[in-house]
């Protein structure tokens, strides 16, 4: 789950900030019950200096170690028996003066033998839902509210059935790809005319998929090569690696309405960077389209056209323009 370096940064901020609040709150317990109890912090620097003596006398050569150990042991544990019930007759509940960690696995720093925590990889999760939500229509974009209705019910001659039946497939197949995903899943093309919904199921697929914790990057192709632009030619703020990084290793990257962008040769080889790069890790990739197939490789390159038509599964959007209808 190759999260981009923008979402664990401020999932890691999140973590920090909550690691933070939680040491301020015990550092505030602690203080009200030093000020109020103040035989507490006495047995607390006693505590203490025991601790370092222990490890002093596990060291000595002229004594017997053991028993030195052994007794500061007992006091410790006298010592750690006034502390319950001093607290116990100040009607303190049981773990109040505890220092429980943020995470009990990492400790809150968001990672455990060399891997990224659960902690923080629900973080990711929540903020990556957030960038999601901030791009769709309306953020209400569910396979639910997919509209059948708007989709012609008649019999089609060229198509051999009518759109609405078409649709209902297609939202099928949409449905069982969010809910059987897996790194690795087949690439799909949604290619159709504008406004028959190719974009709300991309959407709703990218909610799915996210919401199972895996990480997506929803781009318009727009955006994506003004991306690698921004970063050729030094108009951005990130680096041209991370750029790139960013959309060949997220589990699924979705680039919605290609053909819409200035085709240039420089977007070309963009294009073609990408396409091939996940293709060739077997990373999921979702491409929607106003393009037909012939037209992709008279606009783009046979080599591209040939992975996209080639090498995605093609899905079909018929009917009339649902915004016309609306």
């Amino acid at each position: 789950m190759a999260y981009n370096e923008e979402i664990i940064r401020r999932a890691k901020a999140r973590l920090d900030q909550a690691k933070a609040e939680q040491e301020a709150e015990y550092e505030a317990r602690l203080s009200d019950a030093y000020r109020d109890n103040p035989r507490l912090k006495e047995i607390d620097l006693e505590l203490r200096k025991l601790s370092a003596q222990a490890i002093a006398a596990a060291f000595q050569k002229s004594e017997d170690p053991q028993a030195a150990i052994a007794a500061l042991r007992d006091r410790s544990l006298e010592l750690q028996q006034q502390c319950d019930w001093i607290l116990d007759a100040a009607g303190y509940e049981d773990g109040w003066l505890d220092k429980t960690p943020v995470c009990e696995v990492c400790g809150g720093s968001g990672y455990f033998n060399g891997r990224m925590c659960s902690c923080l990889k629900e973080l990711c999760r929540q903020e990556q839902k957030k960038e999601l939500a901030a791009q769709f229509m309306n953020g209400e974009e569910s396979f639910d509210r997919f509209r059948l209705e708007y989709y012609p019910d008649e019999i089609d001659e060229e198509l051999g059935a009518s759109p609405r039946r078409i649709m209902r497939a297609t939202l099928q197949s949409c449905r069982q790809y969010a809910a059987a995903f897996r790194p690795g899943s087949e690439s799909l093309l949604f290619s159709g005319a504008t406004g028959l919904g190719k974009t709300f199921l991309s959407a709703c697929i990218a909610r799915s998929v996210a919401d199972k914790g895996y990480s997506v990057i929803y781009q318009t192709a727009v955006d994506l090569f003004a991306d690698f632009e921004a970063a050729k030619f030094g108009n951005g703020d990130e680096d041209p690696r991370a750029i790139a990084k960013k959309y060949t290793d997220c589990d699924l990257l979705i680039i919605d309405d290609l053909g819409t962008e200035l085709t240039t040769q420089f977007t070309i080889s963009a294009l073609y960077t990408v396409i091939d790069a996940r293709l060739r890790r077997k990373l999921s990739t979702i491409v929607s389209t106003n393009l037909t197939p012939e037209v992709i490789e008279d606009r783009y390159s046979p080599q591209i056209a040939s992975r996209l038509c080639g090498s995605y599964r093609l899905i079909q959007f018929f009917g009339t323009d649902i915004r016309m209808i609306k």
